[in-house]
């Protein structure tokens, strides 16, 4: 069942509730110059009012005060936690370091989200639900068909063309290969070797998804509906597609040389 509505999100949170959950719940936010979104995002997710659920926001240095801005709400907001990094050096990266704080401060499901409201808070509550019978769980935008608003057409096309290429060369089963909307349970994370992972962008999210599925973790979609940002520029640039393609190859090639040893 697809989410989205504010009502059927408070009655699956309310169910988490009631199951007195003790697990903790990390959502990791990566941001460079994502000032015009960023309050607004993390209001809708502290408005989730899920239990033992932190937010933490791994800002690159964002010229515009992003970081700032994370940094006073933190002051009154014990649940919203700021890591600054010092210049700008990725997606991939900034996952990593919050995937390693995530383990080092022992939380069980771990989300990654984007700041620019493509992604849904209200979604978080039915993707946890679901992590309680597997261990990874994407937030696919092509499950149950095309789920993507107000995306111009090439940028669709080069969507679908990309994870149509990713489960080619990787064999992966997933319709959404590239989705940047996940619930991974902290043994995922613990079984990869982070320090390893160097790819960014699309890349990192193709990489990662098939390091857990390779290591036969359950994993399952979950149907999302994708919103393009209203605010904000995009981080797609031609450098992310090119890693992107030669990495799903780099993958295929390490998993045949493993076999052979």
């Amino acid at each position: 069942m697809q989410g989205g509505g504010k009502p059927q999100a408070e009655l699956m949170t309310n169910n988490l509730k009631k199951n007195g959950s003790m697990e903790k719940i990390l959502i990791i936010i990566p941001t460079y110059n994502e000032s015009e979104n960023i309050e607004s995002i993390l209001e809708k997710v502290v408005n989730l009012n899920i239990p033992n659920l932190d937010i933490l926001v791994v800002d690159d240095s964002s010229p515009d005060g992003t970081g700032d801005i994370v940094s006073e709400l933190s002051k009154v907001d014990s649940r919203i936690q700021l890591l600054r990094r010092d210049g700008k050096k990725g997606l991939g990266t900034a996952y990593v370091a919050g995937f390693k704080h995530a383990i080092s401060k022992g939380y069980d499901f771990i989300f990654e989200m984007d700041a620019d409201h493509s992604h849904n808070p209200l979604e978080v509550p039915y993707m946890l639900e679901k992590a309680q019978s597997c261990d990874l769980v994407i937030g696919s935008r092509y499950l149950t068909g095309v789920n993507v608003i107000n995306w111009p057409f090439h940028r669709l096309l080069i969507s679908l063309t990309g994870n149509w290429y990713a489960r080619l060369v990787t064999r992966m089963p997933f319709k959404d290969c590239t989705s940047g909307f996940k619930c991974f349970r902290c043994s995922v994370l613990k079984s990869i070797n982070l320090d390893k992972i160097s790819s960014d962008g699309y890349s990192f999210q193709i990489e990662m998804t098939y390091k857990a599925w390779r290591r036969r973790f359950k994993i399952e979609e979950h149907p999302i509906i994708f919103v393009d940002r209203k605010k904000g520029v995009s981080k797609m640039s031609i450098k992310v597609m090119r890693e992107a393609a030669w990495l799903v190859w780099k993958l295929r090639l390490l998993t045949f040389l493993h076999k052979l040893k």
